[in-house]
């Protein structure tokens, strides 16, 4: 960010420089925030300008995604897949399961 008082660019560390960082419904992103995102992944680091970043340690994404078949959805690159542990698949719930979910939340759940 340019600052006229000095006429120097300082950096402003974003989203990215945390530890964890949550990338919600990440197959939506815009194709250079894909780009961002694979970098800091694979090397660890941002790039501002020509200018590497490290990123802290650990660093680690947690992202959410939606079907490939909804609109506005792409497929990750391999790339990409390939820089998570694992993926948990979260299918719809039976209209059973989704009537006793229902029930719990208005009469209150004990999870003991």
């Amino acid at each position: 960010i340019y600052n006229p008082t000095n006429g120097q660019f300082t950096v402003h560390q974003g989203p990215l420089f945390a530890n964890l960082v949550v990338a919600d419904e990440i197959n939506r992103a815009p194709a250079k925030t894909q780009s961002a995102l694979l970098e800091a992944m694979e090397e660890r680091q941002v790039s501002i300008d020509g200018t590497q970043h490290p990123l802290g340690d650990p660093f680690m994404v947690l992202a959410t995604q939606n079907p490939v078949e909804y609109e506005g959805t792409y497929p990750l690159p391999e790339a990409q897949l390939d820089r998570f542990l694992f993926k948990v698949v979260v299918g719809y719930p039976s209209e059973e399961q989704e009537k006793e979910i229902l029930r719990r939340y208005h009469t209150g759940f004990d999870a003991h």
